[in-house]
């Protein structure tokens, strides 16, 4: 009984994924056939009949139908003709998809024998489509430094069309930059390219529009156009380039404080951080730098403290000009001050006798000197004293006067006459200044101190005719007397005589010994009114009139007097009265190595592209030494490092200045920021140093491109998964900073079911769900991404997304063939009924189980395929039972 049980269950439960038996009642072969798409209903397809050697009337007779694999009533059979006809309208592209050839799959069935005969219809494509780009503007950003022959792949065109009426050929419009190459992947689609035929110039065009058509080969062919937005990526290619090299203003001297001096002006052609232009002093003295400053932004140049041209009259101020890249160009500021008169004549009284002697004419009175530190008129001088006076003004040596009686006075008639010397420049407003004596006449009381004193003017007068023009005073002195005659004589030593000391020695220190010197002696200095005189008025020397030695009577700082001036020189005269006689001299401050060399700035920044080649040369500020010759800067040197050497330049000054070389090119990604040392020396012994800290900022360029962490990503989604669900997210790195390391994600090269069905965040890389997933339609998808930096390379990846089924649908049955009534007496295994099964799942979800009720005398059977057929098991009894209630049952596992 169990055999017996386990038997008829099996005769009940058949799973559709047995072998198929019963092939007797299927035809040997598939019939083919074919017809166009679009074909207009009710064409004629073949006749069945003939083509599977049935008789006409056998069709009627037999039940004979057309049934469809996928239950679609696609054709229909005329019963009459036999003729298969189609019974719509037949769309390719929606049956098949991409899929070539597209074959529909059906079957005629015939009763009485039971019979199947397969068939096929092959439905043909025609040139129904056209080309269509998924995007109707392509971006692509080239950098102008790519090299000739680059690639740029780009998305294809779609074409639901297949074979010849699909995509065939791309072309690109006509420009001088680019042409079109055709690249096959291997899946059978053509992937148009751009190659680059001509180097790109950003600012020769930074921007570029191209058209790209697809064709396919249709007769006539049909196309599609998308315009290819190219964006041209500066480098830094570009150094600023100045309006002027040389600027030149001319600037009052009372300009105030903050006044805007001149706005430097310079263009750099790159575009972005490339185009950005610092502007800066370059080897700018310490006096250039408390004097003025630039707007690195502007360019305006002010004034930062008050000019003053009796101390300095011009500068020359290096301007250096640096875009974003590090690329610099330097000009040349020529900054004039203009002198106004803003210093009155001085006055000094070197020798005055407040009492003459009434019978002596042409009396020495007073020996007095003027200067007027203002240039030009405003330093021209004229010296007067009153008309009615009987005195008048003598020029003597250089800028000393004499005031001289004119003839012999005459106490009674006055005793006293008051003396104002009134000193008046030639500028506008015009200055003065006043000096007031009061000189008394007294009784000449001996004939022998009259005869000396006409002696002593006779020599004067000597003096005053003998002398001619000599050499010019130092420059910075400032002695333009309008009515001056330099004159030189018996009472003016010829030549200077030439002393020097250290500076910084101790005041009191001898300088050397005048009564020596000049051949004198001692009793004169006093009896001579020895003193000596500096040019500017400073009582740098005292004159010891007890020793005749020359005494440092306050510090001499070297720096202080002369700046950088060398040699450092004092002129002076020592003036001897009764008779009255000069002796020039000069007083040569040595330098002492007393200054450090000092940089201006503590930190120097430099910014440099990792593009920039070996053997660039940056050029540094230098620093500052005050003092001179050996004692100021020699020498630089540049802590150790494999990337820079150290050049020393020498300017038109003399001066030196340091160089970076590059010796190799740098890396961002390596070392992206480095550290150095610059060092200055000078030439004392020991020798002093000064330093600063040289900040390398490297600055990137696209030489990386971005790189996926897989270079597969497989993901599993079940098909309910709901739209907007994260599928996957995908992440890319980039070594580059800034723009270039910047990422943007998307699809590439995708069909339109991807497009539709999922999308992919640019920033983020989270790949979501669209719309719907369908296992039954689509089981898997390949979907190619790329991620593109801010300077067009890419790197590229694919996903592949299984879609996992689930069981969201229930098994179909769809009756063939159904005789009712049956006759009682018929035989066993009788045809009740044919009918189909499917379920669109798969794996267990599509394995069906067929079943009836276990008290019936029928059974399922398995014919062609997915075909079942009802049978009698036993003999039927009408009186017995004439009604049979049967259930079919399907039940996908």
């Amino acid at each position: 009984m169990e055999i017996k049980g386990e038997l008829a269950l099996r005769k009940r439960q058949v799973l559709i994924l047995f072998v198929l038996l019963g092939l007797s009642h299927a035809g040997p072969e598939s019939v083919r056939y074919s017809v166009a798409e679009e074909t207009e209903v009710g064409s004629f397809v073949a006749n069945l009949a003939r083509d599977l050697g049935l008789g006409v009337e056998e069709l009627s007779s037999r039940e004979a139908r057309v049934v469809s694999d996928d239950n679609e009533k696609h054709l229909q059979l005329d019963l009459l003709t036999g003729d298969l006809l189609l019974n719509e309208k037949l769309d390719r592209e929606e049956l098949c998809g991409s899929t070539e050839p597209c074959v529909l799959h059906f079957q005629m069935v015939l009763e009485n024998p039971l019979q199947f005969f397969r068939a096929e219809l092959h439905v043909k494509d025609i040139n129904d489509h056209s080309p269509m780009f998924l995007d109707k503007q392509i971006l692509i950003k080239i950098s102008e430094s790519t090299s000739i022959g680059a690639t740029f792949l780009m998305e294809s065109a779609q074409d639901l069309d297949v074979g010849t009426n699909s995509l065939q050929n791309y072309t690109i419009s006509p420009n001088s930059h680019f042409y079109i190459k055709i690249r096959d992947n291997g899946d059978g689609k053509l992937y148009p390219e751009l190659v680059l035929d001509r180097a790109l110039d950003h600012e020769e065009e930074s921007e570029l529009t191209l058209t790209l058509t697809a064709l396919d080969g249709g007769s006539p062919p049909r196309s599609g156009t998308t315009l290819v937005l190219i964006k041209v990526l500066d480098i830094n290619d570009n150094a600023p380039q100045f309006a002027q090299r040389l600027y030149e203003v001319h600037v009052l001297e009372d300009t105030p404080v903050g006044a805007w001096i001149i706005t430097i002006f310079a263009n750099d052609l790159d575009a972005g951080n490339y185009g950005k232009i610092s502007y800066t002093f370059l080897h700018a003295s310490e006096d250039i730098r408390k004097t003025f400053e630039i707007n690195p932004v502007s360019g305006e140049v002010h004034l930062r403290s008050c000019l003053d041209f009796e101390v300095i009259q011009f500068y020359t101020i290096n301007i250096q000009a640096t875009d974003g890249g590090g690329l610099s160009e330097e000009c040349t500021l020529l900054v004039k001050v203009i002198d106004i008169n803003d210093n009155p004549p001085e006055v000094t009284i070197s020798s005055f006798t407040k009492s003459i002697p009434e019978n002596a004419s042409e009396t020495l009175v007073a020996l007095f000197s003027v200067r007027d530190q203002d240039a030009g008129d405003n330093g021209k001088m004229v010296c007067s004293i009153q008309d009615e006076l009987p005195f008048f003004l003598k020029p003597t040596f250089k800028n000393f006067f004499t005031l001289v009686s004119e003839k012999a006075l005459d106490r009674e008639t006055r005793a006293e006459y008051n003396i104002t010397i009134t000193v008046t420049d030639l500028g506008t407003p015009r200055l003065k200044t006043q000096h007031h004596l009061t000189v008394t006449v007294s009784d000449c009381f001996s004939k022998i101190h009259c005869d000396k004193i006409k002696m002593i003017v006779l020599k004067i007068i000597d003096f005053l005719r003998a002398m001619e023009p000599r050499e010019r005073r130092h420059q910075r002195i400032r002695q333009v007397l309008l009515f001056f005659v330099f004159l030189g004589g018996s009472l003016v030593c010829s030549e200077p005589w030439r002393y020097s000391v250290a500076e910084e020695v101790e005041i009191g220190s001898v300088i050397a010994n005048v009564v020596k010197d000049l051949g004198l002696g001692v009793e004169d200095l006093v009896a001579r009114g020895a003193k000596v005189i500096f040019d500017d008025y400073k009582p740098y020397l005292l004159l010891d009139q007890q020793t005749g030695n020359l005494l440092v009577n306050e510090q001499l700082d070297r720096e202080a007097l002369c700046h950088l001036t060398e040699p450092c020189i004092l002129h002076f005269q020592v003036l001897f009265e009764n008779p009255l006689q000069f002796f020039r001299a000069e007083l040569w401050v040595k330098d002492i190595n007393d200054h450090t060399p000092a940089f201006l700035d503590k930190h120097i920044l430099l910014k440099i592209s990792e593009s920039t080649a070996p053997g660039t040369s940056f050029q540094m500020d230098s620093a500052q030494d005050l003092d001179v010759g050996k004692n100021g800067v020699q020498n630089y040197t540049l802590s150790p490092n494999p990337y820079f050497h150290l050049k020393l330049q020498a300017s038109d000054d003399g001066r030196k200045y340091p160089e970076l070389l590059l010796d190799q090119f740098l890396d961002r990604e390596k070392e992206p920021e480095f550290r150095l040392t610059l060092t200055a020396l000078d030439g004392g012994s020991p020798p002093r140093s000064g330093t600063t800290l040289v900040r390398v900022l490297v600055l990137d360029i696209n030489d990386n491109a971005p790189e996926f962490e897989r270079p597969v990503y497989e993901v599993q989604v079940p098909e309910n998964s709901p739209v907007d669900s994260l599928v996957v997210r995908v992440s890319a790195t980039d070594l580059d900073a800034g723009i270039y390391g910047e990422l943007s994600y998307s699809f590439s090269h995708v069909s339109t079911d991807i497009r539709k069905t999922f999308e992919i965040h640019p920033i983020s890389g989270e790949i979501h769900l669209k719309a719907l997933l369908d296992f039954e339609l689509i089981q898997s998808y390949t979907i190619n991404i790329q991620a593109v930096d801010g300077g067009s390379l890419s790197g590229k990846s694919a996903i592949l997304v299984q879609v996992v089924d689930v069981n969201d649908n229930a098994p179909e049955i769809v009756m063939t063939s159904l005789t009712s009534p049956i006759p009682e007496n018929s035989s066993p295994e009788m045809v009740v009924a044919i009918f189909s099964v499917r379920d669109q799942d798969a794996g267990d979800n599509g394995r069906m189980v067929c079943s009836i009720q276990d008290d019936l005398p029928f059974l399922l059977k398995p014919t062609f395929k997915n075909f079942y057929t009802l049978v009698t098991e036993l003999p039927l009894d009408r009186e017995s039972q004439a009604e049979y209630n049967i259930t079919i049952t399907v039940t996908d596992l």
